[in-house]
C-alpha cells in the first residue's frame, strides 16, 4: 500500500483556529483583521470572544507567543543576534524588545541567553471563571428594528470599568421624553475595527421613532436583526461579579461554539422594568448571528 498522506486536522472551534494560526505564522504580519477573518468572526466579536476565554486580547497574545518563541530560540545552540530577533518578533528596535523581554520573563534577553533563566512554555493564561448560570433560547430569534436613546462612550480594555457611569448618567434622567417601555439596554458596538477591543457603549431606553434626545444624551438606531439570546437568573449576591461570569461563558464558549456565524452589528445587554442590583432577578444578552 503506498504511503497515505498527511492528515491535516481540521480545527473546528474557530478561537481555536485563530490561536493554531498565530502558533503557525507568529513571526509574520499579524493583524486582528487577519486573526478574525481565520476564525470567521468580525473584530469586534472576535476580540471579545477570545478576551473572554483566554484572559488576554488577541494581540497580546501575539506578543506573548512572538516573546515566549525568542525565549526559545536564544536558548538554542545558534541563537540569533538580538537585533535581529527583535525584528523577527514585530519590534522596532532592540531596545523595545529588551523591554518587553525583560517584564515578561524578568531578566534581559542577553542574560537569558547565557542561561541565567529556564526557557518558559506559552503565554500566561487567567483561570477560567466559575460557570454562570447562564442558558440560551435553542434557536435564534428575529427582533424588529428599534431606537435607543442614552449616555454613550467609547471603551477598551483598559476603561470599561467606566460603564457604570453611564448608568449613574442616565438613571436620574428617567423616564425619556416619548420613552417606551420600563425596560433598559447596554448596547456594544464597533467603532474602528484597527482598534483591538474598541467598543462604543450605550446605556439606553427604547424611544418612539420621533422622540426628542435631550441635550448630553445619544440616539441608536438598533437595525433589525436575528439574535442569540442567552439569559442569566441572578441571585442576591455582587451582580458584577455574576455579569463578569456570565461574559466570559457567553462570549468565551457558548457564542464561538454555538454552530452559528457571528454577525457584524450591535450585541445588547437587556434588563426587564423593574430591575434592581442586589435583588434576585434575570438579565438577557443579544448576540448577533447571520440568519
Amino acid at each position: 500500500m503506498d504511503d497515505a498522506a498527511p492528515i491535516t486536522r481540521t480545527i473546528c472551534d474557530p478561537l481555536e483556529r485563530a490561536m493554531a494560526h498565530v502558533e503557525t505564522h507568529a513571526f509574520e504580519t499579524l493583524a486582528l483583521a487577519d486573526l478574525a477573518a481565520v476564525a470567521g468572526f468580525s473584530p469586534y466579536h472576535f476580540a471579545r470572544s477570545f478576551s473572554a476565554r483566554y484572559g488576554l486580547t488577541p494581540m497580546a497574545f501575539v506578543r506573548a507567543r512572538r516573546l515566549g518563541l525568542a525565549a526559545k530560540l536564544l536558548a538554542s545552540p545558534n541563537a540569533p543576534s538580538l537585533v535581529n530577533l527583535a525584528f523577527d518578533a514585530g519590534f522596532e528596535s532592540q531596545e523595545g524588545f529588551t523591554r518587553a523581554f525583560k517584564r515578561a520573563f524578568g531578566v534581559s534577553p542577553g542574560r537569558y541567553r547565557r542561561g541565567i533563566a529556564e526557557p518558559m512554555e506559552g503565554a500566561a493564561m487567567s483561570d477560567a471563571a466559575a460557570a454562570a448560570r447562564v442558558t440560551r433560547d435553542p434557536d435564534p430569534v428575529r427582533k424588529r428594528a428599534f431606537r435607543v436613546a442614552g449616555a454613550a462612550a467609547v471603551f477598551d480594555e483598559t476603561n470599561k470599568a467606566g460603564i457604570p457611569l453611564l448608568w449613574q448618567q442616565l438613571g436620574p434622567r428617567l423616564p425619556l421624553p416619548g420613552q417606551v417601555g420600563g425596560g433598559t439596554f447596554g448596547v456594544g458596538c464597533a467603532t474602528d475595527a484597527t482598534a483591538e477591543g474598541c467598543f462604543r457603549y450605550f446605556a439606553a431606553v427604547a424611544v418612539a421613532p420621533d422622540a426628542p434626545i435631550p441635550d448630553g444624551l445619544e440616539a441608536f438606531e438598533v437595525p433589525e436583526q436575528t439574535y442569540l439570546v442567552f439569559r442569566l437568573d441572578t441571585d442576591a449576591s455582587d451582580l458584577h461579579t455574576q455579569m463578569l461570569a456570565a461574559l466570559r461563558q457567553i462570549w468565551g464558549e457558548l457564542a464561538p461554539k454555538s454552530g452559528h456565524k457571528l454577525a457584524r452589528g450591535p450585541d445588547l445587554e437587556v434588563y426587564p422594568p423593574g430591575f434592581e442590583p442586589g435583588r434576585p432577578g434575570r438579565i438577557e444578552w443579544w448576540i448577533p448571528v447571520e440568519a
